[in-house]
């Protein structure tokens, strides 16, 4: 359990760091800076889908990005927000009170919030398996092999199935690709908030003035993430504008909102109340997070793609370098954890 009682130099440091309106002028360069650093990383493997979609190599980018992407989100989970979700719940300050010393409640919250994930996805698999949502027109969907194996080897009644087969599949795999971008959002929403309201609340010029960089940093990757699997997606323009808007938005608006309930309540990023709501919404967001990277980014990719599943030297190779991009983009956002 933590401690409430700080040393005199610690106490000193810390009152010498507190100044409410040095405070205030780098929130506001925070809110810029961290806009303009979400819309670059969000946007980034966007513009590239439209401009290089159709191109010889322009699917293995996307998964190699996707790769890069699932590192980003399950380092963000597990070494960003989990963390820092269990320290706000054992802040002395809330750990010395009931319930919160009896029960272990990041931990629950976040296994809550992976398997809300799993609802989520199961209930959209249901309603997809049933022809829901014009996934497959209203038609049974069978694997390819098992249709192959039922048609009636007449003319043209195989190439037609075939294709029907085919193109129903596609249309699947797509609402699937689009449900996970949407919970994936969701998750990052959460994530991106709890960091803006926290910002927006504290009076640490100390402690700000670092996380300007780290956090742009941190923007850059997780919208990076996010990007890719929006581009893979396939969203109309309006959605994807819209949810690409969203990402961008949430940590500059989170800051904002900081600021006024630092100025309406006085509480800043140490109250217990405050500490209590970041702990239960990082553990939720950080169940979510869990979820969507080892589930549907990282064991879709590399047990159900075709591109890594497909023996052969070429799927070999590609099937490396996306590891190599997987664990690329969990190390640059987990040497992050030493700023924010």
């Amino acid at each position: 359990m933590a401690s409430c009682v700080t040393g005199t130099e610690v106490a000193i440091r810390a009152a010498a760091c507190r100044d409410g309106d040095a405070a205030s002028h780098l929130k506001i360069v925070a809110v810029f800076a961290i806009f303009l650093t979400s819309v670059f990383g969000v946007w980034g493997p966007v513009i590239l889908a439209k401009y290089f979609h159709g191109k010889p190599l322009y699917d293995k980018a996307i998964l190699v990005i996707k790769c890069f992407a699932a590192g980003v989100i399950l380092s963000t989970s597990l070494v960003h927000v989990l963390p820092e979700a269990f320290e706000s719940l054992a802040d002395c300050q809330v750990s010395s009170r009931h319930p919160w010393k009896d029960f272990p409640f990041a931990g629950l919250v976040t296994m809550i919030g992976a398997i809300t994930a799993l609802l989520v996805d199961l209930t959209a698999s249901e309603h997809m398996g049933h022809g829901g949502g014009g996934g497959g027109g209203g038609m049974e969907y069978m694997p390819v092999g098992k249709a192959v194996g039922g048609l009636e080897m007449k003319e043209g009644k195989f190439g037609a199935d075939l294709e029907i087969q085919e193109n129903s599949e596609e249309e699947i795999v797509k609402m699937k690709q689009r449900l996970v971008s949407q919970v994936l959002e969701i998750g990052i929403i959460f994530h991106s908030m709890i960091i803006g309201v926290t910002l927006g609340m504290s009076q640490n010029k100390c402690t700000i003035r670092p996380l300007i960089a780290a956090l742009s940093f941190h923007q850059i990757f997780e919208g990076l993430g996010l990007g890719g699997c929006i581009a893979q997606a396939g969203f109309k323009a309006g959605t994807v504008v819209y949810m690409c808007l969203m990402f961008a938005v949430t940590t500059p608006l989170g800051i904002v909102l900081g600021m006024v309930i630092f100025a309406a309540t006085g509480y800043d990023d140490q109250n217990p109340n405050a500490l209590i709501m970041e702990g239960l919404l990082g553990s939720f967001s950080s169940g979510i997070l869990i979820y969507m990277a080892l589930v549907d980014l990282i064991a879709l990719d590399f047990f159900h793609n075709k591109m890594l599943t497909t023996a052969g030297e070429s799927g070999s190779r590609l099937k490396k370098l996306c590891f190599v991009a997987l664990v690329l983009g969990s190390a640059s956002m987990s040497l992050l954890a030493l700023w924010a």
